[in-house]
């Protein structure tokens, strides 16, 4: 009997190109001058290309390690240990700063070894880059704090334009898929807060399709996360990152991606992306535009998109030469008073 193949074969819909181009190229170069590590190139996204031409990035913070093990994703999962760079707020923000970026996706991983999740580290970031690029479309992508409300709180008080929480798979497939500390009633509560908190904000979630759920799973899934709140929505198929990860049990047509999408606009989603390859900060920043700045409004959208990453090119430039930023030593000095000490945030 012939060995199981590692991989399904992909059907069509999911060739893409290899990403490239004068400005993927350029990005690349500056990630790595930088050093700053994209979602966009460690998970391999096939839509890396057409973001980065729009000048939409996804940049981890709070280290590389994940404290919880999803059976779908590729992260490295163990214990940092309390392992926090109390520079990576500014280092961070200012280096944004400096990029011709008109929309950036700031995520992170679960860090339940930290008293509040890492939720004060996120926000001081956000803020930071606020001060500098106040033109610059944030979205927090994070995870559910262990359901601690009070940090999801001082996160969403950072003020993002987009509140981010993936839910990732139906009700049915949580304990399955998803690590035991997380939960499909705790992330629709998270959803909920923090809508309640900002009604002003977005939110926005994901589903990942193709993993073992029914379609009837799925349209239940998105009732519950608009009644939870959420205006944006992302449904792209799952891909198995590795053999040690859950199989692919069916790649879902794109007629039944345009279907999910259909439902969604009639359940009252301001904005609906879903297609095989997409995933949740597909074309965020044409997503964020779309919806709100824009919307019913194609040829608007396209010309405020390119509007937009002209200018985010031009403001970049000017802080990328200007010295009246301060120094690393400066802000270190002028933070010693203020800074949280690292082990009063670890969980004892």
């Amino acid at each position: 009997m012939a060995d199981e193949p590692r991989f399904s074969a992909k059907p069509a819909w999911l060739k893409v190109r290899a990403p490239g181009g004068e400005r993927y190229t350029e990005l690349k170069e500056t990630f790595r001058t930088l050093d700053l590590h994209t979602v966009c190139e460690e998970a391999r996204c096939p839509n890396v290309g057409e973001c980065w031409s729009e000048g939409t990035a996804t940049v981890m913070l709070l280290g590389d390690t994940c404290t919880r093990a999803c059976r779908f994703c590729a992260v490295t999962s163990g214990n940092p240990r309390g392992a926090v760079d109390a520079r990576e707020p500014e280092h961070v923000a200012r280096a944004i700063a400096k990029m011709g970026l008109q929309y950036v996706v700031m995520t992170m991983v679960d860090r339940d070894d930290l008293l509040d999740g890492g939720a004060s580290h996120v926000a001081r970031t956000i803020r930071r880059l606020r001060d500098l690029r106040p033109d610059i479309l944030i979205e927090a992508l994070v995870g559910d704090f262990g359901g601690h409300l009070d940090y999801v709180s001082d996160l969403v008080d950072s003020a993002p334009h987009v509140f981010a929480h993936n839910i990732e798979v139906v009700e049915r497939l949580q304990r399955t898929v998803r690590d035991v500390r997380c939960s499909y009633e705790q992330s629709l509560k998270v959803l909920a807060h923090v809508k309640k908190r900002r009604p002003e904000g977005l939110t926005k979630s994901s589903i990942m399709v193709g993993i073992g759920e029914t379609d009837d799973e799925v349209l239940t899934c998105m009732a519950d996360l608009r009644t939870a709140g959420v205006d944006l929505l992302t449904i792209g198929q799952y891909l198995r990152p590795t053999p040690k990860h859950l199989s692919v049990e069916r790649f879902v047509t794109p007629e039944q991606f345009d279907a999910f999408a259909e439902a969604g606009r009639k359940l009252g989603f301001a904005y609906v992306a879903s297609a095989p390859l997409v995933r949740s900060s597909y074309k965020a920043a044409e997503v964020f535009v779309r919806s709100v700045l824009r919307p019913n409004d194609p040829a608007g959208a396209a010309k405020l998109l390119a509007e937009r990453a002209a200018d985010a090119q031009a403001r970049a430039k000017v802080l990328a030469g200007d010295d009246a930023l301060p120094t690393t030593s400066e802000m270190a000095a002028r933070m010693t008073s203020s800074l949280i000490p690292v082990e009063a945030l670890l969980r004892r």
